[in-house]
């Protein structure tokens, strides 16, 4: 709507910021200790931990580290790399101060020893992927939905899946037992600079959501991996562990990071147009065309995990077939207004790599015209296999090696996130898959071990 799509985007969550401003500000605020951070290629997030006195340093982009103990980055021989800080990231952390010693963090692109951006960096994959659209006359807005589980922690320290939580879709305290955590956690993050929206008890028992305001697309993929560390930071204070694993408990709903996309072009709304039965422009459909045609190959990076798959099966609302529709929630694209809302993604996912192929495929459709399929405006769940086969509704891949081979066997996937990125991922994800196949599940023990 145009209340929050209708203006051109700006980053929000973050002030604009100089070197001398930073240097000032950490001066007046008693900034003893700052964290440079970076993520890798699976998307765990990195720090260097530097003092007061190396941050101009640092702010002058000569912070070295090894690069080779990083998953999916250089060899040994190569491992010389530099973090350069983004100024606009500099935040003071709410919840590590103290009078004297507070502790700030800025967001790092990732440099090679030759003064070059490092390919394999996901920072600079998805900057690729914006430059992309800006030579098409393109900014793209973004609005991912991050759910979260809260568990105990047992005697040793050791998070556990258990809970006292009996809250349900938009219960409260007292059968909301995460309350005050998330109140906490909402807190924080307003403290730090994000526009809060909204923040309720999910589906499933001990399950969480909190919105935040939508963002450009860089600033967007920073805000997800602020938003995880800061969920996991304060949860700790409450003595629980929270966790953005996708499908932690058999029988319930999982957690979804459900991504808003919209495209703007000379300060407009490229979605739009009023004369649509839809209020969707040719520019958009041919962005949900360009998503459906890759999104096959794409789900091994929306949904990392071998996890991943035990969240896309039917009757838990997660979608599991490759259609869209302005109707219903069943589809794995929904229109909610003048923008589109991917579906699949999961919070495990590298949100920069997730947000690079998103973007990626829908320019990809504009590129090439695509026409997009009829949308699905019937419940998906309750059609038949022949049905479907007629509405040309396909199923995303049913577990982690299905999605390898669909991403192993894929150009565009290799273009959108580079060479390295796509051989150390696809090495990665290989390996996971193997180590998984290897293993005994406590499952098979309970069906198997006295019948057989």
């Amino acid at each position: 709507d145009e209340a929050l799509y209708g203006k051109m985007p700006e980053r929000r969550f973050f002030m604009k910021y100089t070197k001398e401003d930073i240097l000032r500000i950490a001066d007046e605020e008693n900034v003893s200790f700052i964290r440079l951070q970076f993520t890798d290629i699976l998307g765990s997030l990195k720090n260097v931990a530097i003092t007061r006195s190396q941050l101009e340093k640092a702010l002058d982009n000569k912070c070295m580290f090894d690069g080779s103990s990083i998953e999916g980055f250089v060899r040994i021989e190569e491992s010389d790399m530099y973090l350069h800080p983004d100024y606009d990231t500099f935040v003071i952390f709410p919840w590590r101060t103290s009078e004297n010693h507070k502790v700030a963090r800025l967001i790092c692109d990732v440099y090679c020893s030759d003064g070059t951006p490092f390919e394999g960096d996901p920072r600079y994959v998805l900057r690729r992927a914006i430059k992309k659209a800006a030579d098409m006359g393109y900014s793209c807005n973004v609005g991912p939905e991050c759910e979260f589980f809260l568990f105990h922690i047992d005697e040793n320290g050791k998070p556990t899946t258990q809970t006292h939580d009996q809250g349900g879709y938009f219960d409260l305290g007292p059968v909301d037992r995460g309350e005050n955590c998330r109140r906490d956690i909402c807190l924080a993050l307003e403290e730090m600079g994000f526009e809060i929206e909204a923040s309720h008890h999910e589906v499933a028992e001990a399950q969480h959501e909190i919105d935040f305001k939508y963002d450009e697309v860089l600033a967007a993929a920073d805000n997800v991996m602020t938003f995880k560390y800061v969920v996991k930071s304060i949860a700790q204070a409450h003595g629980l562990h929270a966790t953005f694993m996708p499908k932690p408990i058999y029988g319930i709903s999982g957690s979804g990071m459900h991504t808003n996309i919209s495209l703007f072009s000379a300060g407009e709304n490229a979605f739009c147009d009023e004369s649509d039965s839809l209020n969707l422009s040719k520019t958009a459909y041919s962005f949900i065309a360009g998503v459906l045609e890759h999104i096959r190959p794409m789900t091994l990076v929306l949904n990392p995990l071998v996890n991943s798959y035990k969240r896309l099966v039917p009757g838990y609302e997660a979608p599991v077939y490759v259609a869209w529709s302005a109707q219903n929630r069943s589809p794995l694209i929904r229109i909610p207004s003048a923008r589109i809302e991917i579906r699949s993604p999961d919070p495990a996912c590298n949100p920069y790599l997730e947000m690079a192929s998103c973007l990626a495929a829908g320019l990809d459709g504009i590129e090439r015209d695509l026409p997009v399929p009829a949308p699905t405006d019937a419940n998906i769940y309750t059609m038949t296999p022949e049905e479907r086969l007629e509405a040309g509704v396909h199923s995303l891949p049913k577990s982690l090696e299905d999605a390898t081979k669909l991403f192993a066997a894929s150009p565009f996937m290799k273009e959108v996130l580079g060479s390295h990125v796509y051989n150390k991922y696809l090495e990665a994800k290989r390996e996971e898959w193997r180590s998984y196949r290897a293993r005994v599940s406590q499952w098979e023990v309970d069906r198997y071990l006295v019948k057989y």
